[in-house]
């Protein structure tokens, strides 16, 4: 399988034009899910009759000689634990199966409808986004679009093995620990997660507030800009959002005298011989020669396990105590301990983000642009419970995040840029753009940069 033949904005370029109608766009996304799907169990849900009203509208609108949206025709799906009107949000998890539809769609969802996008469904997922694998126990394991017999990561799996397998060129996801990260990066797709309360979460099933980010997967960084930009703004289903700062685009170029510095000690620790690889070559690229340390990583890293663990067992306790064999034993035994937590260590965890919050701001006081890993290794056999680095079995489910929690805690913007640091015979990896909160157009733009090297700098192949 290969990714995208067409980038979103392609697409809606190519509809704004005239020289594709946004109804045969639709149906030959539909025909690929149809085609494809079985292989990969990318989708739990297809809205083939939604997905082709809604294309018919944006050609009519044409017709029309109107003004078409930025998004025009463009196919995408979104992970089941987002509201779309008439399907029951699934969130993974067997638990809400027999729950009536929703009556509306989620704030996102009705923003990209807004900007002209067209659903073409919904996308399997970690049971209540808590994993890296998505390997469900209710829904089957989604499978890698580059080698079947490998994980697409999580949570947001079914996202990135969509955007990866070119079914659509653009998927939503949420990411709390790296959910969308881990499965742009092993699945060779773009990916954000913006700052934190950038986009609204309104009609999203949570999983941890304090933490919790919508973000997209794409082809390249521009469709994700053009997603964003169409999302954000105030929600007032979430009162974390905040009124939209402005045009969001990447930059023409990278700004002139951009400081990038590579994120060593953790994150030099913590990754793989080809994850290093792999951010070698960006910071090649970016002509990044400075490094910095986050001392406070591994504490970052705690913290997000335990506020993660305490905010999810609570959201869960009376679910559990109700239908407890509902639950999957991944995510059950977990949220179980989470719900035990003694209250003292979460207001250490608190204290620990604080703390490495103001030391992340320092680095942008010396650096603009953080470049890491985004996971240690390439994607594991699909039921491996360990995979191997440095000579050490570590757990595959809790492991593949090592390089994305500690960011996710503080809630910065970060870019996942995809790398083929083995060359076109190897699996894809990805690093992270990071940025000040904020300065997501620079993590845009400098995934934008990478992409313009791809094909000479970063080894991707061909059809990529």
């Amino acid at each position: 399988m290969t990714a995208p033949v067409f980038s979103a904005t392609e697409m809606a370029r190519r509809v704004r034009e005239g020289d594709v109608r946004a109804v045969d766009l639709a149906a030959a996304s539909l025909a690929a899910i149809e085609a494809r799907n079985p292989a990969l169990n990318a989708y739990t849900g297809v809205t083939a009759e939604r997905a082709l009203a809604e294309a018919a509208e944006i050609d009519a609108r044409r017709a029309r000689g109107e003004r078409l949206p930025p998004l025009a025709g463009v196919p995408y799906a979104v992970k089941n634990l987002f509201d779309v009107q008439g399907v029951t949000t699934l969130c993974g998890g067997r638990v809400h199966a027999d729950e009536p539809p929703a009556a509306s769609d989620a704030t996102a969802v009705a923003r990209l409808r807004a900007a002209g996008a067209v659903l073409t469904g919904t996308l399997n997922m970690d049971e209540h986004a808590y994993g890296f694998t998505t390997e469900n126990s209710h829904y089957g394991a989604t499978r890698n679009p580059h080698d079947a017999s490998r994980v697409a990561g999580g949570s947001s799996g079914g996202s990135g093995a969509a955007v990866g397998a070119g079914l659509v060129p653009l998927a939503l996801g949420t990411d709390t620990n790296g959910s969308v990260r881990v499965p742009a990066a092993l699945c060779g797709v773009f990916g954000i997660k913006p700052t934190y309360g950038r986009l609204g979460r309104g009609g999203v099933y949570p999983f941890v507030f304090s933490l919790d980010h919508v973000g997209a997967l794409g082809a390249c960084a521009n469709d994700l800009a053009l997603a964003c930009a169409a999302m954000q703004g105030v929600d007032a289903r979430d009162p974390a959002t905040y009124p939209a700062p402005g045009p969001l685009a990447p930059l023409p170029g990278l700004p002139a005298g951009l400081r990038v510095a590579v994120l060593d000690g953790w994150f030099e620790r913590w990754a793989g011989p080809s994850a290093w690889r792999a951010v070698d070559l960006a910071a090649s690229a970016l002509g990044a020669r400075a490094r910095a340390t986050l001392h406070g990583a591994e504490r970052a890293r705690s913290a997000a396990f335990l506020i993660t663990g305490t905010e999810g067992g609570a959201l869960h306790r009376a679910g559990l105590r109700a239908r407890y064999d509902a639950y999957e034993p991944h995510s059950r035994d977990r949220l179980l301990a989470g719900g035990l937590l003694p209250a003292a260590w979460v207001s250490d965890a608190q204290r620990a983000r604080r703390d490495v919050h103001e030391e992340a701001m320092r680095l942008f006081d010396r650096h603009d642009l953080l470049l890491a890993a985004a996971t240690p290794v390439a994607a594991p056999l699909a039921g491996a419970a360990t995979f191997d680095l440095h000579g050490q079995a570590l757990p595959a489910r809790a492991s593949l995040g090592l390089l994305t929690q500690p960011i996710s805690c503080l809630g910065l913007p970060v870019c996942t840029v995809p790398v083929w640091p083995d060359g076109p015979g190897g699996l894809p990896l990805g690093v992270q753009l990071i940025a000040a909160p904020g300065r997501d157009d620079l993590c845009l733009a400098a995934g934008a940069a990478l992409e313009h090297a791809s094909v000479a700098r970063l080894g991707a192949p061909a059809s990529a």
